[in-house]
This record gives structure tokens, sequence and C-alpha cells, in this order.
């Protein structure tokens, strides 16, 4: 297995962590069509998507294709997220990603559990 800080050939620990208000800057610029200002977004968030990641460890999954996943999760939350709401860009982005990685376990299992007989066990 990899290493913690280098996944799909991206070393995280060299990246540079937002903070909010670098964070709501490029948010409005992205949402202005700026597309540098989406990828450092991405780029600036792709530690979140680790952390969430971590989570997600124990499956039995390609590390790689989770973080992959992750960030096709992030990527949605930059695209739906309003600025015009008072919380902070991951209170949003992190539930969204892991949606995307629920999704593409659930998707991807050798086992299909229907959602009803799921809810009532």
């Amino acid at each position: 297995m990899q290493s913690k800080v280098e996944i799909c050939g991206v070393n995280t620990s060299k990246l540079k962590v937002l903070t909010n208000a670098e964070t709501m800057n490029l948010l409005r610029r992205t949402k202005e069509g700026d597309k540098s200002a989406r990828d450092e977004l991405v780029n600036g968030n792709l530690r979140l998507v680790l952390s969430v990641l971590q989570k997600f460890s124990n499956r039995g999954e390609n590390p790689d294709d989770l973080f992959q996943v992750g960030c096709i999760g992030l990527m949605k939350a930059i695209d739906n997220f309003d600025l015009n709401l008072d919380v902070k860009f991951s209170t949003y982005g992190v539930p969204m990603i892991i949606g995307e990685i629920r999704r593409y376990l659930r998707d991807n299992s050798p086992i299909r559990v229907s959602r009803s007989v799921r809810d009532t066990a």
C-alpha cells in the first residue's frame, strides 16, 4: 500500500491548505467561471478527500480508486455549494465526498442488498 501522503501520484504533504477566506474567494471566482480558481480549489482540498478516505480504508478497495471517487464528490461539492449559506465549505464537502464513496462501494459490491431490506436490518 502507498504511504498516506502520496496517493494517485499526488504528494499531498506538499499541497497548500486553504484558509476559509481563500476558499470562499476561490468559490466565488469558480462560480464566475474561472477554471484556474476551480483547479486551485480542488488542489487545496485534496487533503480533505484524503482524511475522509481514511474512514473507508478497511473495505478492501484500492485506495487510489476511492481517492478518485472522493475527488468526484469534491468536484460535485464545489459545483453545488451555495455561497449564500453561512457555513464552511468543508461542512458541505465532507458529506458529498462520503456520499460519493458510499455510492461507489454500493454499486461495485458483489452482493446487492435493497434499501428496504437494509433499512430494516
